[in-house]
């Protein structure tokens, strides 16, 4: 089985003969709605989900360290009540997010000019890099700030480096797999968040439990040091697996038909010799386009590579710009990155904090800082198996049964409501009733639009400018977790306005996304972006030209 096998819609079928979308439909899906991955989908998940996995932990990762460097570097060891300055926690926690923002738009615009394998790999090696410094940092240096100066600047290249994967890999999964499994093995690729999450938590349990002699018995606090040093580390074991095939894969060619639109001169395969049939149905459904040159589509595929290899130097930002200056896909790109960005406000304004937010509503109280570590741990594995994971695959069973927008909706309300229940009954609320609110709101997140804000661009915009699009739609995103993370310390403390009233702003993010999905998200289920832009190239370009 090939690894970079391609199963989606190009205008050519493998033999290289013209075929049209709808028979393309006939040919290549089935009637079932659900579908396992097959191995090539399998070996596809494999490589490209370990940005997402690496995302996650990362999240996690510090949302579990961030209390044992509070306690190391700010007084815990001098046997003094432990207390990091929040605006600074506050921009450590966002130093990732930062640099999201510079990988997304970066290599979203890159890897639509350049190509997916120009720069497909390089964004795991800045990754590794990163961690690797961050987890050198050096006890040397004399002040708690400076220490945390040295994590905030290389958790910027990690942000990076995890930024760039997200529309690169978001690409060649949309423009490689099958057209009615498209949505699942998005949701499957990007299910390894929750993995990421998963594992983060149990390493943390597995290497507390490695060194509870130390810290419970002996009180020997000073090996903290070790444990989060190792938390991070870890991470490099999935990176290195992966990075090779990365390196070494091949352009697909979906990619390369798509260059052809971008071109000042019409496409080779319409200047030789075409021929175009259209029919219009009632609703204008589809417009079947057949071209055809009379060469193999190996030969198509050489001639395009080289054409590319010829000419990068000669592509412009502006194709994106001029796609977008057109109202219908401006109205989208707004509504992708209205909805990303109000979703993480309330996202990683809760698990970037999570640990904070355990121990306000008193889950995470212990006898000593092992207890409360440990506790810690645990309260956020619950939260993990018990809504942050199934979430993910809820959104895969579902995602070809109900459609991208009815799970996104449904997900902003009813985590909007959990977020209501829990700060309009704060006071009266018990522990208990507040934690189980937390795990569903963390479910519906999942099967909602934390799943569903990633799917969506990487399947309405075509393939000449789907990088940039979900690298823009992302980094707004971003901006949104930024502010979370910036302002959740401060803001949630009782001096100012409270964890509760903190939460009635994640309420209102939750309607307004919902809000906004209704009136600028277009259902994607079963649609080829790069169908509806060839014809719009073909009418705005070939029909006036051949009439």
């Amino acid at each position: 089985m090939v690894l970079w096998q391609e199963e989606a819609y190009t205008r050519k079928d493998e033999n290289g003969q013209p075929i049209s979308f709808e028979e393309y439909k006939r040919r290549k899906t089935s009637n079932r709605r659900f579908q396992f991955m097959t191995q090539s989908d399998l070996q596809l998940y494999s490589v490209t989900g370990v940005g997402f996995f690496l995302d996650s932990y990362d999240l996690f990762i510090v949302n579990l360290v961030t209390p044992i460097w509070t306690f190391e570097y700010w007084g815990g060891l001098q046997h003094k009540p432990p207390h990091c300055p929040p605006l600074l926690r506050g921009f450590v926690n966002s130093a990732a997010n930062i640099g999201n923002i510079f990988g997304q738009l970066s290599f979203g615009y890159l890897g639509d000019v350049f190509g997916r394998r120009f720069v497909y790999g390089n964004e795991l090696i800045i990754g590794m890099c990163a961690l690797v410094l961050l987890i050198s940092l050096p006890n040397a240096i004399p002040t708690s700030t400076l220490k945390m100066v040295w994590v905030f600047c290389w958790r910027i290249l990690l942000g990076i480096g995890i930024g760039g994967d997200y529309p690169i890999s978001a690409a060649i999964v949309a423009e490689r797999s099958n057209l009615k499994r498209r949505g699942q093995l998005l949701g499957w690729i990007f299910s390894n968040q929750g993995w990421g999450n998963l594992v983060g938590s149990i390493v943390t349990l597995v290497l507390l439990a490695c060194f509870a002699k130390a810290l419970d018995g002996e009180g020997d606090y000073a090996q903290l040091d070790a444990i989060w040093r190792l938390q991070i580390g870890l991470a490099l074991i999935p990176v290195l697996a992966t990075l090779w095939p990365r390196l070494t894969m091949p352009e697909g060619k979906k990619f390369l038909e798509s260059r052809e639109l971008s071109m000042p001169k019409r496409p080779d395969s319409v200047n030789n010799h075409f021929t175009a049939t259209s029919r219009r149905s009632r609703q204008r459904e589809s417009l079947e386009l057949i071209v055809s040159d009379g060469h193999g589509l190996q030969e198509e595929i050489d001639a395009a590579r080289a054409e590319i290899e010829a000419q990068g130097h000669r592509a412009r930002l502006d194709v994106f710009f001029l796609y977008f200056s057109e109202w219908r896909h401006l109205k989208t790109l707004l509504g992708t990155m209205s909805c990303w960005f109000l979703l993480d406000v309330a996202f990683y304004g809760v698990n970037l904090n999570q640990s904070v937010i355990l121990e306000e509503i008193g889950f995470s109280k212990g006898d000593n800082e092992y207890d409360v570590l440990k506790r810690n741990a645990i309260g956020n594995l619950v939260i993990t198996i018990a809504g942050y994971v199934p979430g993910y695959f809820f959104t895969i069973f579902f995602i070809e049964k109900l459609g991208r927008r009815w799970i996104q909706i449904q997900g902003f309300l009813i985590v909007a409501l959990m977020f209501a229940i829990i700060a309009g009954d704060y006071n009266h609320l018990g522990t208990g009733g507040k934690f189980v609110c937390l795990a569903i709101a963390q479910f519906f997140f999942n099967f909602g639009p934390n799943a569903t804000t990633f799917i969506i661009p990487a399947e309405v915009f075509p393939t000449r400018v789907r990088g940039f699009g979900h690298g823009v739609s992302a980094a707004t995103g971003k901006i949104g977790a930024i502010l979370s993370a910036l302002l959740f310390n401060y803001l949630s403390g009782p001096a100012v306005i409270g964890l509760s009233n903190v939460l009635w702003i994640f309420f209102v993010c939750n309607i307004l996304g919902a809000i906004v999905t209704v009136f600028l998200i277009p259902e994607t289920r079963w649609t080829d972006a790069d169908v509806t832009d060839y014809e719009e190239w073909f009418e705005a370009n070939v029909s006036e030209r051949t009439s």
